[in-house]
């Protein structure tokens, strides 16, 4: 495997580093832990809440917290976070989700970017490798652990993760970054922004990045590497003193590879192991006005279009995303405040068979209509009570309610109690009505069997009843404690039931058929407790502690789930940011991750480490090393796709920022 070793040019840029006009993010370890307390998020209720009074497991990922973490990309941002389960497959593929049923194709969280959903319609899951949104552009991630369905609707089940971008009124001027390592052995940006007349901002960039192939268990070279091409823009305006309007976009390419072993099912019994190519391209464009009516209330209205063609195993997906929101948000009086809301999307969807997996059928138009109404009441000056309801129309299941209840209350001045209860749905996909897939070849006497796995047109949409409590406080001036236990009752959960067997001669030669088919099955309960903890250790050194445990009961110990084995019971996070001298900076994100009984994934423990030094205002480098303390280890292995999982080896990555 070719390997190149990192060049940081310093020279280049300490030469400029004068000539900078913009001023570097503003370092969040200088705030206090009241400041941190008080982020502003509002993925919880689709409107402006202090973090320390909401009420669910909300964990809020900085720009700085972004900055000093060393990661070049979204999955390994989210592995600092407890509950969320981050696992590499290989290079360019993850395995992601929040409280169990992890796989690649994880289907129970919602991703949005810029209120954007990015899940694949096909599958309810993410292609992870193609958000790859500039790290530098994004304000926050906030990650909701627990089911958001009432206001984000389907597929909401377990989590949401909400990246949400800076306004271009905050990216001003320009900005290039440049860097190479032993794995990412190319990462560039470069990315302007300035004024629209009087009245709007604007930024553009261009970003590209090479990664390297990786090692498989036997030693071999896998065919992962991956290239990325990503461009994009973001206007912002005020238009009044009442109305502002946002317009963005962005096209994306990525060239990829996997290893994988598969039968061929128009020339059976062949099964071949071989590297796959991949590619994906994909594009979108989003508008978004909102409006202050007289009376103080705000209304919002947002629609975007969204492309994509990802094209692996030989099998085409392509998608056409069409979607409208209209919200609400008012207050009724002193006590009551008020958001409502109606939704409509559209899609568009075109499917090629492949090697072995095709769905049927190969051309699809799917609608979804939605109203939700959240409704927070004052019941005290320290007592607060959430309810609200998400009403969905589908094509798959018809119409689905999805309810919650929060009560939070405030014994004390930065101290917070809450207790939830929450229906949340994930309506099947087509994958879940339309696949049919040749899985294995197995001796069968004189002939063979193909095992095959088909959907079911009956499946019904998975469901959640979760409950939660948690405590949030802030002990004092140095030590802030958030812990959350929860437990979640899953019905109608997708499972793998076997059908009868049956010879055909279509396609030949003759050969026995041992198919299994998706069914809702047993049901599933899972219980777990988070932790997270931040203590000043002094005004230049601050830890970042968390923990969590999970737990999964199946009723019905014959159930066969997708997912089944693959979620760590124990994880373990330890940040440490501590700042050497004023403009030198080291940090430390240490990761323990328990075993997983599916593809026996032993237990492991990564190291990240950071060096950041800022030459002025306006120039930056950083050096990174990633899983410092073994040379290679594996972090999952898909036991129903056909893709070779790979090691994750220790890597150096140096980078430069310059900002003008």
């Amino acid at each position: 495997m070719k390997r190149r070793h990192p060049s940081l040019l310093l020279g280049l840029f300490a030469a400029v580093s004068s000539l900078g006009q913009s001023p570097a993010a503003r370092d969040l370890t200088q705030a206090s832990l009241e400041d941190l307390m008080n982020v502003q998020v509002t993925s919880v209720s689709k409107k402006e809440q202090t973090l320390s009074k909401t009420g669910a497991a909300v964990h809020v990922i900085t720009q700085e917290d972004i900055r000093r973490s060393g990661a070049t990309n979204i999955p390994d941002l989210l592995r600092t976070v407890p509950g969320v389960e981050v696992a590499r497959i290989d290079t360019n593929s993850w395995a992601i989700s929040i409280r169990g049923f992890n796989d690649r194709y994880a289907n129970k969280v919602l991703v949005l970017i810029d209120g954007r959903s990015v899940y694949s319609p096909s599958f309810s899951g993410v292609y992870w490798e193609g958000q790859d949104v500039p790290l530098e552009d994004i304000e926050r991630i906030e990650v909701i652990r627990g089911p958001g369905g009432t206001v984000w609707g389907a597929n909401a089940v377990n989590g949401v993760i909400n990246i949400i971008t800076k306004s271009s009124k905050d990216t001003q001027g320009g900005l290039i970054t440049a860097g190479t390592g032993s794995e990412t052995t190319a990462d560039g940006l470069a990315q302007y922004g300035g004024a629209l007349g009087q009245k709007g901002t604007y930024r553009v960039f261009g970003k590209y990045s090479n990664t390297d192939s990786s090692l498989l268990p036997n030693g071999g070279e896998a065919a992962d590497g991956w290239r990325s091409s990503h461009g994009g823009f973001r206007t912002d305006w005020d238009l009044s003193s009442r109305d502002t309007l946002t317009v963005q976009g962005d096209a994306l390419r990525l060239d990829e590879g996997q290893t994988i072993t598969t039968p061929f099912s128009q020339d059976l019994p062949l099964v071949r192991t071989f590297n796959d190519p991949l590619s994906m391209t994909a594009g979108n464009i989003e508008g978004r006005w909102s409006h202050i009516l007289a009376s103080g209330s705000e209304v919002s209205l947002q629609m975007y279009d969204d492309y994509s063609n990802h094209f692996a195993q030989g099998f085409g997906d392509e998608q056409n995303t069409v979607d409208l929101d209209f919200e609400h948000h008012l207050t009724v009086g002193s006590r009551q405040d008020i958001v409502w809301g109606l939704g409509a999307r559209v899609i568009n969807s075109h499917y090629g068979a492949g090697y072995a997996i095709s769905l049927t059928p190969g051309q699809r138009l799917d609608r979804l209509f939605s109203t939700f109404f959240q409704d927070e009441l004052r019941l005290s000056n320290s007592l607060w009570l959430t309810v609200g309801s998400k009403l969905e129309h589908n094509d798959f299941t018809g119409f689905e309610i999805e309810p919650s209840a929060q009560l939070v209350w405030e014994p004390a001045r930065q101290q917070t109690v809450w207790v939830s209860a929450a229906r949340a749905i994930r309506q099947p996909s087509s994958l879940d009505v339309g696949l049919q897939a040749d899985v294995a070849i197995v001796p069968a006497g004189p002939s063979f069997g193909v095992v095959t796995i088909a959907g079911s047109p009956a499946m019904q949409a998975e469901d959640v009843r979760d409950f939660e409590a948690g405590y949030r406080t802030q002990l004092n001036h140095r030590l802030s404690l958030d812990v959350v236990g929860f437990g979640s009752l899953y019905g109608n959960v997708r499972t793998i039931e076997p059908g009868a067997p049956y010879f055909t001669t279509v396609p030949g030669p003759p050969h026995l058929v041992l198919p299994e088919y998706f069914a809702n099955g047993s049901p599933i309960d899972t219980y777990g407790v988070e932790f997270s903890a931040t203590w000043a250790v002094t005004k230049r050194w601050r830890i970042m502690p968390g923990y969590s445990f999970f737990h999964m009961h199946v009723q019905d110990p014959a159930t066969q789930t997708t997912s089944a084995g693959a979620d760590p019971q124990h994880q373990v996070q330890l940040q440490s940011r501590l700042d050497l001298r004023r403009n030198l900076e080291w940090d430390n994100t240490a990761t323990y991750v328990s075993r997983l009984a599916a593809g026996n994934i032993p237990a492991y423990t990564r190291l990240d480490s950071r060096f950041g030094w800022r030459v002025g205002e306006y120039v930056e480098f950083s050096i990174v090393g990633q899983n410092l303390l073994s040379p290679r280890h594996p972090e999952f292995a898909d036991t129903v796709d056909f893709v070779h999982h790979t090691l994750v080896e220790r890597s150096v990555y140096g980078k430069i920022t310059w900002r003008f």
